[in-house]
């Protein structure tokens, strides 16, 4: 029974909906059943999978990289080695002939030095190409090959000369000119012919079209690696340590030394190398006049100040250390303004601040600087052939 407003009186039965409304209520759709545990296992199992994914691809990648890290540092070792950049590689070139033998051009066989008699009737000069203050160099032509003819140009210095001819003998190698032939009382030298001339013209050659392709960093830099090559074969010369006293300025030192047609280097005037002997207490001093200016070492210079007068006799002498001493300003010069010679000399910073030390007891030998322009170049090169390898590892 319902009272007043319709509220269902207290313990009265209540009829159900469809029985007062004669409609049938439709029964209600199954709830689908949803397996909790199997949605689980398959969520875990894709999981899994990108995690396997992800941890399977980056050691693939590592191998693969340090495949080609082990394949580049081989090829390196390859290319360092036919530029001649180990330092194993032994002073004595394998295609020079014995002693007092020489090899040119086409010629398999080796033939001795040229005599007095055979330069005198089959050497023909065709120009002079170069006048220094010992001798004069004539292009000249033996059995249809380009020679160079050397000859005294100043009487008053025949023992330079003779010296030079000397150390052409003695020092034969692949850092030294190639000797043809001579004439000792003729006063003259025949030397295998260079077309491209000494270091100073390296800069205009280069500008060239012929040459620009080789006008980069790395051959720059091994240009400074054959000069520094050459600096310590003179030091540990099989006559001893030799000082290259012609080196007074930057341009001396630039027309010492010849430019091949495969851009080496090579030494081409001996005249002036005095050997240092320290166990004998034997020091050099390069010539006889005062020297001025920064580019020759400190103890190269009269130590007295200007108020005493400079007197060759009471000049100290020095060893081969004024060498090192100059062995920056020489390399700069090889490393020119081209793209990546500043990142060179980045790296050669603190070998060169050590040559330029005062105290010449302090400078690195010819054998560390060149030992250090080694490995400088081989990291460069490794740097450059793969420049992310740093980041990726």
């Amino acid at each position: 029974m319902q009272g007043r407003g319709g509220s269902t009186l207290p313990g009265a039965a209540q009829t159900p909906a469809h029985l007062l409304t004669g409609r049938e209520e439709p029964e209600p759709e199954p709830v689908p059943v949803v397996n909790v545990e199997d949605s689980n296992m398959d969520k875990k199992l894709h999981y899994v999978k990108e995690e396997l994914l992800r941890r399977e691809i980056p050691p693939v990648l590592l191998v693969l990289l340090l495949l080609a890290v082990l394949l580049l540092n081989f090829l390196l070792y390859l290319h360092l080695n036919n530029f001649s950049v180990t330092t194993r590689q032994p002073d004595v070139d394998s295609s020079l002939c014995p002693f007092g033998y020489f090899r040119l051009g086409p010629l398999k066989n080796c033939s001795p030095w040229l005599s007095c008699e055979t330069i005198n009737t089959e050497v023909r000069k065709l120009k002079c190409v170069g006048e220094g203050a010992v001798k004069k160099v004539f292009l000249s032509e033996w059995k249809e090959n380009k020679v160079s003819l050397s000859q005294l140009a100043n009487s008053e210095l025949k023992e330079d000369f003779l010296h030079g001819l000397k150390m052409m003998k003695s020092l034969q190698s692949k850092y030294v000119v190639r000797l043809l032939g001579y004439c000792e009382k003729q006063f003259t030298i025949l030397t295998q012919y260079h077309p491209l001339g000494s270091l100073k013209s390296l800069n205009e050659m280069l500008d060239l079209p012929r040459y620009k392709g080789l006008n980069t960093w790395h051959r720059r830099f091994m240009l400074a690696i054959d000069y520094v090559s050459i600096i310590h074969y003179l030091h540990n010369s099989p006559l001893g340590t030799l000082v290259m006293c012609d080196s007074n300025n930057l341009d001396k030192v630039l027309s010492q030394y010849l430019l091949t047609s495969d851009f080496h280097v090579l030494v081409n005037d001996l005249d002036a190398l005095p050997l240092v002997n320290k166990s004998a207490g034997r020091l050099v001093k390069c010539g006889h006049r005062e020297l001025q200016g920064e580019f020759v070492a400190p103890e190269q210079l009269w130590p007295y100040g200007e108020e005493v007068p400079f007197e060759d006799d009471l000049m100290p002498p020095y060893d081969e250390k004024t060498d090192i001493w100059k062995i920056p300003d020489v390399s700069n010069f090889f490393l020119g303004h081209v793209e990546g010679s500043d990142i060179v000399r980045f790296h050669l910073f603190d070998i060169h601040a050590a040559c330029k030390k005062k105290n010449p007891a302090e400078r690195p030998s010819a054998q560390k600087v060149m030992d250090t322009y080694r490995k400088i170049l081989t990291l460069l090169l490794r740097e450059a052939a793969m420049p992310g390898t740093r980041e990726m590892l």
